[in-house]
């Protein structure tokens, strides 16, 4: 199996406001056609720092991919560094300066001298044209190792690899796929879910099983390799049938769909529409609802009623309810639910209510304390928790319960 590393190159990179996601989208393809990931590194825009880099990563590596740094600046030095680095020089090249010319013609402009810089390439490299940007990648092969510079923004190096590199790649590769599966589960913690599939994947060398925990789910990946994609897929669906047949309705997708994506699926299949009324979360559970293509089908109306007040007069949360057991309470957050329903005519709706943090906690009623509400046809129901985190992933959290408590009360019904 050839390998391979990832180098993002760019001193933002290195600050805490920006990701580098470029790596990932790679890792996954070249994944996908049997080339193994052995590093991913972010160098910032340090010239001796890139020069190490990328030619340590040559002599591990089969092939080196570098995005980011091919723009007109002067801290962009990804073109110069990556030649001194694989040992060939930079040559100038008369037609990419005239397509640059062009380019910037065509939007009315004429091109500044710096990007003059854009139209050296590394000698004997193979250019990868790039419709959406003025920085050409380049490919280039030494000694039997592949040095790929692509651009850093994803609407230019993401066309570019699948275009003009990943078919090469993919012919190269040899007779070895790689192929993942994301089964999605909701409602068990990591070592709970662990203990109780982990006879059953133990009995498997390939594929490979991980148990990963986000903030709101649990991910069980299950990673095959074989001959080719259809033989990895089959050895795949073979153990995640088995993990399905014991965790049951825990799991929510075996795509990676996100739980909101599987809930409009269903209420589209039943036919159904669907209402919220959010206290803690102020919102977060329409938001993601609405973050689906397609959504205005099922859903119809949402109500943020933060304030006592305002649960009883936008829901008909009664007074003395609230009152008597508090506004963070089973009894009000199926009032909630119901009131929701009723007011907005839909086939059910949801509920939260709870306290988020960082302060309004009690001895009775800690920071973490959430109800969520469901109201339907057979009537309302709800269930209490109590969730760890800050105040971020509390109403992270508690929207994740809410939205999996709608998709269990559908399947049951």
């Amino acid at each position: 199996m050839q390998t391979a590393e990832i180098v993002a190159i760019g001193s933002e990179l290195l600050t805490p406001t920006k990701t580098d996601t470029n790596s990932l989208w790679l890792t996954e393809l070249l994944n996908e056609i049997g080339i193994e990931v052995k590093l991913k590194t972010i160098v910032g825009d340090d010239e001796l720092r890139l020069e190490e880099t990328v030619r340590d990563a040559l002599a591990r590596s089969d092939i080196v991919i570098t995005t980011g740094g091919l723009g007109p600046t002067e801290d962009d030095i990804t073109r110069r560094v990556t030649a001194k680095a694989i040992g060939l020089e930079l040559v100038f090249r008369d037609d990419l300066l005239d397509h640059l010319r062009e380019r910037f013609k065509a939007f009315g402009y004429e091109m500044p001298e710096r990007n003059r810089q854009q139209a050296y390439v590394i000698e004997g490299s193979t250019v990868l044209p790039n419709p959406n940007g003025s920085a050409v990648g380049m490919m280039v092969e030494k000694d039997g190792k592949r040095l790929i510079v692509l651009p850093g923004p994803p609407r230019e190096s993401r066309p570019m690899f699948t275009e003009h590199v990943l078919p090469g790649l993919n012919e190269t590769s040899g007779e070895v796929a790689v192929r993942r599966k994301r089964i999605m589960v909701s409602g068990l913690g990591e070592s709970k879910l662990d203990e109780l599939i982990a006879p059953i994947y133990k009995e498997y060398e390939n594929p490979v099983t991980a148990v990963l925990f986000s903030r709101t789910e649990v991910e069980v990946q299950l990673t095959a390799t074989a001959k080719t994609a259809e033989e990895a897929d089959a050895i795949n669906e073979e153990l995640a049938g088995k993990i399905v047949g014991k965790l049951g309705i825990a799991v929510f997708s075996l795509d990676g769909e996100a739980m909101e994506e599987v809930v409009g699926r269903l209420l589209l299949q039943k036919g159904a529409t669907l209402a919220v009324a959010e206290s803690c979360t102020g919102g977060l559970v329409g938001e993601r609802i609405t973050e689906v293509p397609g959504s205005s089908d099922y859903f119809l109306e949402g109500f943020i009623t933060y304030s006592n007040e305002a649960k009883t007069r936008q829901i008909g949360v009664p007074a003395e309810l609230i009152e008597e057991h508090g506004a963070v309470s089973q009894e009000v957050a199926e009032a909630m639910a119901k009131g929701a329903r009723e007011t907005a005519g839909t086939d059910y709706a949801v509920s939260t209510t709870g306290i988020a943090g960082p302060g309004g906690g009690t001895p009775e009623k800690p920071v973490g304390t959430v109800f969520v509400g469901i109201s339907d046809k057979e009537g309302e129901k709800s269930i209490g928790l109590t969730l760890p985190g800050d105040r971020h992933l509390i109403r992270w959290r508690t929207s994740q319960a809410a939205l999996d408590l709608l998709r269990r009360s559908i399947l049951r019904s």
